[in-house]
């Protein structure tokens, strides 16, 4: 089954805790932090504390997504705010395979992204270092953007070159109800969406809609 994944980024951070809770009534598994520094991309939005002040709010998985530059900067942080699973961009440092092993060592699942320009075999090389692939389909750095379907391609490569049973592929960017079929045909395990939940009438209906066509038959 093919899991949405909300992203706290669109939600109304005057009310956060109460955004959670709402994903939680509507049956999210999972939470996706988009944790941009400004300098990485073109945008600031929040970092470790607001993961930890969440995090005994909720039973949810938490999935930090450093957008940052130099992540090992922050990765004690995170893993101190109780993020399960941190993510880092191939694109933001020199030393992703001890990155990698710093993450996991610190007892989260360490995950890898990929910007849309970013091939798939740029990360091939340190496969079995990671267990959790991210891949863009926006240019990272802010929310409800037109996703670029070119850069599904990568998620079937992934799927097909790497024979892992606890292997997880998640795309992110410009999931919503006309493109989230594109996105679980290709395999997608996760799929991450903000914009199309949070700015809906109704959020909890929008995640349930989106979960339900993710998982259709019919491209309807």
């Amino acid at each position: 089954m093919t899991e949405i994944v909300p992203s706290l980024l669109s939600a109304d951070f005057s009310i956060l805790a109460e955004q959670v809770a709402l994903m939680e009534e509507a049956g999210a598994k999972r939470l996706h932090f988009d944790v941009m520094d400004g300098h990485f991309v073109p945008n600031l939005t929040f970092g470790a504390p607001v993961v930890k002040s969440l995090r005994d709010k909720s039973s949810l998985h938490f999935e930090a997504h450093l957008m940052v530059t130099n992540p090992e900067e922050l990765l004690e942080d995170f893993l101190k705010a109780g993020a399960e699973t941190i993510i880092v961009h191939e694109e933001a440092t020199n030393h992703l395979h001890g990155l990698l092993n710093e993450i996991k060592s610190g007892g989260a699942i360490a995950g890898v992204s990929l910007n849309p320009a970013t091939p798939l075999y740029s990360v091939m090389e340190i496969a079995d270092e990671w267990d959790f692939l991210l891949i863009m389909t926006v240019n990272p750095g802010f929310g409800g953007q037109k996703m670029i379907k070119s850069a599904l391609q990568k998620v079937k490569k992934a799927k097909e070159r790497i024979k892992r049973d606890n292997l997880l592929v998640e795309v992110d960017g410009g999931i919503n109800l006309d493109t989230v079929r594109d996105a679980s045909n290709v395999g997608t395990d996760l799929l991450v969406s903000g914009s199309a939940i949070f700015h809906s009438e109704n959020p909890v209906q929008m995640f349930r809609d989106l979960t339900e066509k993710a998982n259709s038959n019919m491209d309807s």
